[in-house]
């Protein structure tokens, strides 16, 4: 566990991933956010030969992430088709089964803060 969490914290540095965590997952199993399924191979080989560390890396139902606030992500917890992670550096992400559901989300609750990402 020592060498994953080494590799991970390695990879988040490297900006290769973002760590996400959350209450009801625990710390113990991050979700890692990348742009594209090929940064997930390199995440996972890199784990393997560099740190010599197995991970399982199963893929999540969500698609698309929006960055939220705190009074937001209460209200967002609790629908179907959300989960609200917060990254490393302590923004609050809202993760969304697809671009369907954000859009019926944002029509229905046009008070929640939900920016879309931007690459710095």
């Amino acid at each position: 566990m020592k060498q994953f969490r080494r590799g991970v914290e390695q990879l988040e540095a490297e900006g290769v991933i973002q760590v996400l965590r959350s209450e009801v997952r625990g710390t113990h199993v991050p979700v890692l956010a990348a742009v594209g399924p090929m940064q997930f191979e390199v995440v996972d080989h890199r784990l393997r030969e560099e740190f010599r560390s197995s991970a399982k890396l199963e893929p999540l139902e969500h698609s698309l992430a929006r960055a939220t606030d705190e009074p937001s992500s209460h209200e967002l917890a609790g629908l179907a088709g959300v989960e609200v992670l917060e990254r490393s550096d302590g923004q609050l992400l809202a993760l969304f089964r697809d671009r369907w559901h954000l859009l019926g989300i944002e029509r229905t609750r046009t008070h929640l803060r939900l920016d879309p990402l931007v690459a710095a």
